[in-house]
């Protein structure tokens, strides 16, 4: 199957290349190739990027290291293909995931196929400055998730991402954003989709998910979209601030993590119950200095799964809250320090496991910005009722 996928995409690569005018090969990170058509009705930027992972963990008891373990990963291994067709308001993004990890979650609900697709939506800028986005893409959620996994300031996302993210799913988006005074930016966000997550092929066991977000940037448009960029790479030289509400409301969701997790099953079919996410998140910037805060709270109408005589089927919506705090100094040799608080804190009379605190301390040198960059970071997990771990994680990262 991956062998297939790949020779279909160079084909495809190869009949672009044969018949378009114009062909140019930008400078590192900025695409492998950019081909406009003969006739300018479209254009498509080719990209790549890679990334490898060594990790190493150990089980803390009572102060002794034990249990350690170690692995080397291609964490992410994606190709990227952007453009626009017909008239540049019309654009798209298809981005495909290569890794095990990318393609992991084949299933009955996927048609027993690796998960390739991580986006593939078309967006139109039908007026002004709205945007109809159609497809699978990423939800308009908390800011972390957002941030692309090439751009991130740590080696991988906090646990409020890993717990609380609502990732992506398919359907349709509304995009617009309006100047309130000369530099106060606000943009608003609107989501209806299938709500059980992306590559689903057996459509919606239950209700469509509802998702809206408004953005303040009160001090203007950050450099370069820097408000979704990890550190300080563009070093602002006046003060930039974003801050971020997110609602979501998955009407008789049925995965216990809202669009993510697993499925609830029971002795008739799924189990369905109202899931509602709340984000508020915010991004300062100013010079080298990068600060991220991000609040999540999930809740359900009836959290616990239940046959139809009544006895729970072991699955369980996960509700709760968690907090991430993040800052980092980008120094002008592009070294940069970043330390990271997250916590997790789920309701106690449904999770032992209820509450989890994660501490990081991270390094990076941007070579290439966030284009070609070694990242690496220490952290401490301490979980509750249950051994606390310590891991280390030094991850290199190429985008073409």
């Amino acid at each position: 199957m991956k062998f297939k996928v790949l020779v279909i995409l160079l084909l495809l690569v190869s009949a672009n290349l044969v018949h378009a005018q114009e062909i140019t090969s930008s400078k590192f990170g900025k695409g492998i190739f950019n081909i406009v058509g003969q006739d300018s009705s479209w254009a498509m930027k080719i990209g790549a990027r890679m990334q490898f992972l060594t990790l190493a963990s150990w089980e803390n008891n009572n102060g002794e290291l034990m249990n350690g373990e170690t692995a080397f990963l291609v964490r992410r291994a994606r190709l990227k293909f952007d453009g626009y067709v017909l008239t540049p308001k019309l654009t798209y993004k298809l981005q495909l995931g290569f890794s095990n990890r990318d393609m992991a979650g084949a299933s009955i609900y996927t048609s027993n196929t690796p998960r390739f697709i991580i986006d593939a939506v078309l967006k139109w800028n039908f007026y002004k400055n709205f945007e109809l986005w159609f497809g699978q893409a990423i939800l308009p959620g908390n800011r972390d998730a957002i941030i692309s996994s090439g751009n991130l300031q740590f080696v991988d996302r906090s646990i409020l991402s890993g717990e609380f993210t609502l990732d992506r799913d398919l359907g349709i988006q509304f995009r617009h954003h309006f100047k309130l005074t000369d530099t106060f930016v606000i943009r608003e966000a609107l989501a209806f989709t299938q709500g059980e997550g992306r590559n689903v092929t057996t459509g919606s066991h239950g209700g469509l998910q509802y998702t809206g977000r408004l953005e303040f940037l009160p001090l203007g448009l950050f450099p370069d979209n820097g408000d979704y960029i990890g550190g300080s790479l563009n070093r602002p030289q006046s003060p930039k601030l974003a801050v971020g509400v997110t609602y979501d409301f998955n009407n008789n969701a049925v995965k216990t993590r809202s669009n993510q997790g697993v499925y609830m099953i029971t002795d008739s079919g799924f189990y369905k119950t109202n899931i509602t996410t709340l984000f508020i998140d915010t991004m300062f910037k100013h010079k080298g200095f990068s600060f991220m805060g991000e609040y999540a709270k999930r809740d359900a109408e009836n959290p616990v799964a239940i046959n139809d005589d009544g006895i729970p089927t072991g699955q369980i919506v996960q509700v709760g809250s968690a907090l991430n705090l993040q800052a980092g100094y980008l120094f002008k040799s592009n070294w940069e320090i970043a330390s990271r608080f997250s916590n997790v804190d789920f309701n106690n009379s449904i999770f032992n496991e209820s509450t989890v605190n994660e501490y990081t301390l991270g390094i990076s040198k941007y070579i290439v910005g966030h284009k070609l960059k070694v990242q690496s970071d220490v952290t401490y997990l301490d979980t509750e009722n249950i051994n606390s771990r310590l891991a280390y994680r030094l991850q290199f990262e190429v985008h073409f």
